[in-house]
């Protein structure tokens, strides 16, 4: 008869802490700002901030291009903040603001 030692892990991903299974910051980037183009069918230009939110997720500004024009400093671009979980999955995002490219913020 044999005995099974309880504390031994039948595979390797049930030893995983959920801290070792979430990505790591330049995951949740490249996810993010794929789930964005494919939401709003415009391509990330940049990424403008990054930080870890409160409840284990994160917030991301996001820079998109929004109409191309001629020449480019007249395209519009617009800053998204998306919000995703700790596993990286885009749980919302909205507009905060557009500019045209050539236009420096006003402080």
């Amino acid at each position: 008869m044999t005995s099974q030692n309880s504390n031994t892990p039948k595979n390797k991903e049930s030893s995983q802490s959920p801290a070792e299974s979430r990505p790591g910051p330049m995951e949740v980037l490249r996810g993010a700002r794929a789930q964005l183009a494919e939401l709003t069918g415009m391509e990330a230009e940049s990424v403008s901030s990054f930080e870890r939110t409160e409840g284990d997720g994160w917030m991301l500004r996001v820079e998109v291009l929004e109409l191309a024009r001629v020449p480019d400093t007249m395209s519009l671009l617009a800053s998204y903040e998306v919000t995703l979980d700790a596993q990286g999955a885009l749980t919302g995002y909205r507009r905060v603001h557009r500019y045209e490219r050539g236009r420096a913020d006003r402080s």
